[in-house]
């Protein structure tokens, strides 16, 4: 069973790969992609989905208050502040710019990327790997 260092080391990985997706579907809305700006995103949104899944599936297998330092438990509990919200929106993302609705997908998305900064932020800063 991992410990807490290597589930957080892992998150850390996890959420840095996906930023790297998050940001080239930026770059293509700026170039004027839109269709790969969405091929992406759909990459992103399955990938974020798989991590959410497969991290509280884990946490179901593993004792987290004995895994976990009073810190690093502190820490993901302000990582969730964030990620818990994003993850929420990817849905409602995905299909807003699947539908075309623009206005409302670029509202969201405004909200989605503030989220995600934090999520970003806390995962990768914040979160005690050793």
């Amino acid at each position: 069973m991992p410990t807490g260092p290597q589930i957080i080391l892992t998150l850390k990985v996890l959420v840095a790969a996906v930023t790297v997706l998050l940001v080239a579907s930026l770059v293509a809305l700026v170039l004027k992609k839109p269709r790969l700006h969405g091929r992406i995103n759909t990459v992103f949104f399955a990938l974020t989905m798989a991590t959410v899944i497969g991290f509280e599936a884990l946490l179901q297998f593993v004792n987290v208050s004995a895994t976990f330092t009073p810190e690093a438990r502190e820490a993901l509990r302000v990582h969730l502040w964030f990620s818990v919200p994003s993850a929420v929106l990817l849905p409602v993302m995905l299909v807003t710019g699947r539908t075309r609705r623009k206005s409302v997908h670029v509202a969201f998305g405004v909200v989605f990327a503030i989220l995600w900064a934090g999520t970003f932020v806390t995962g990768v800063f914040f979160l005690p790997h050793n």
